[in-house]
């Protein structure tokens, strides 16, 4: 540890005391990065999306990275232009994924899933990314809406879905948008009135990822219209495919993530028993905010590894396309162009994974994922766009990847939270009175 370049030398003592000892990193003052300084960072290798690469990783890291990259390379790529064609995956990739150990990756095996942490969880979303691939809303299922019911559900919920859910036998899905209501929650409409001891349904939702093929969604309603503010007055509820009233729209039709079912879904006049009840009652808001930030890492972290996928395909695509009687790599135009873009997602690349390990140990706050979601999906649609001219005319064919590249980053700006709410959570601290 103490010959890696740019690490400040600890006295002789001390290194030879961390070496031996068999007191883990977590334990004493020393980060528990320094660990792995062994371990190049991705600007090091000969190419980013290369495997053993990162501090924040470990071996063991390394050998479930081989199996999910084996897994999209098998069972997902093969695929992947007729899932486009239908507007949506397979099932059977699903119980496939669930039963190879990506699905419910962090959810605790005692709630029914995996037992891995956020960074073994977020190792499937790298993943996706080096693979090219937007179909398969995994992390929206795994990392989105199962945390809501391992976190605030009952025992009877945790039983009853998350078991299902890591093997891929049930989908999930998370209904926040409205027509009328993107970005501002407390401006949603759908509303669940007290019947008895359950509830009565109704609204509509829009731009649901897994809508189609889900068979439980969190579905956020007004609960209480009289409350202080819309925020005091919004819960959760789990509602299944099937129940009388819930009907799912026609896929709708978008300009990338085209292999990805996003519908929109009606409720009217949907008959929920207390069961359906996610938490408490009018506490809704709360538990959306707390579980945002990690919606909002998820997008950094797709962002993120997309952006070193896009730029290893340019590279390899520019050292092979010949112009003007050589390689279009020799021009320095070209040459400068790859520097520009490998330094900044270098930068980006250092700046999330000191949020995902922030995260693991609980200390990622809401200004820092807002930071690290903006900066990460506006990069991610800066190195598409330039990777894609760099490709000449070829770059605007569907045939090659970077075209569906270029259209499915679009979206990254926009959801989890539209980057210029972003920028105003980021703003906040700077100019609040102290």
């Amino acid at each position: 540890m103490a010959g890696v370049r740019g690490l400040q030398k600890l006295p002789a003592a001390s290194m030879n005391f961390l070496k031996n000892s068999k007191i883990s990193c977590s334990s004493l003052f020393v980060p528990k990065r320094l660990c792995n300084m062994e371990r190049p960072e991705p600007g090091q290798a000969e190419k980013m999306t290369d495997i053993g690469t990162r501090r924040i990783f470990s071996e063991e890291h390394d050998i479930y990275r081989k199996s999910v990259r084996r897994f999209f390379q098998e069972e997902v790529v093969p695929y992947h232009d007729q899932w486009e064609l239908d507007g949506q995956v397979s099932r059977e990739v699903w119980q496939k994924a669930g039963a190879a150990g990506l699905l419910g990756v962090c959810t605790s095996e005692e709630d029914g899933g995996v037992g891995g942490d956020i960074l073994t969880s977020s190792i499937v979303w790298d993943e996706q990314g080096y693979a090219g691939v937007n179909g398969v809303g995994w992390a929206l299922h795994s990392d989105i809406v199962m945390p809501y019911i391992a976190h605030y559900g009952t025992k009877e919920q945790k039983e009853k879905f998350l078991p299902a859910m890591t093997a891929g036998n049930k989908i999930g899905a998370i209904a926040m948008t409205e027509p009328g209501a993107g970005s501002d929650l407390q401006g949603i409409r759908t509303n669940a009135k007290k019947e008895g001891s359950g509830w009565v349904l109704n609204g509509s939702k829009v731009f649901i990822t897994n809508g189609t093929m889900c068979d439980v969604c969190i579905v956020v309603a007004i609960t209480n219209p009289e409350a202080k503010s819309a925020a005091h007055g919004i819960s959760l509820f789990l509602v299944e495919a099937g129940m009388e009233g819930f009907k799912k729209g026609k896929k709708l039709k978008k300009l990338g993530l085209k292999a990805q079912d996003t519908a929109e879904l009606f409720f009217e006049d949907v008959k929920l028993p207390a069961s359906a009840l996610l938490g408490e009652a009018n506490k809704g808001f709360m538990y959306l905010m707390t579980e945002l930030p990690q919606e909002r890492l998820i997008v950094a972290g797709v962002g993120t590894s997309a952006s070193e996928w896009m730029f290893e395909i340019t590279r390899d695509y520019v050292i092979q396309r010949k112009a003007f009687g050589r390689t279009i790599s020799s021009l320095q135009t070209v040459q400068h162009k790859l520097a520009e873009m490998k330094s900044e997602i270098c930068m980006m690349r250092a700046f999330y994974d000191q949020c995902l390990l922030q995260h693991q140990h609980g200390k990622l706050d809401n200004y820092s994922v807002s930071m690290v979601k903006y900066l990460a999906s506006d990069l991610q649609n800066k190195i598409a766009d330039q990777c894609l001219q760099l490709h000449g005319g070829w770059g605007y064919m569907w045939e090659y990847p970077i075209a569906r590249a270029f259209v499915d980053a679009r979206v990254q700006p926009i959801y989890a939270g539209c980057n210029e709410i972003m920028k105003e959570l980021i703003a906040r601290p700077i100019v609040s009175a102290k």
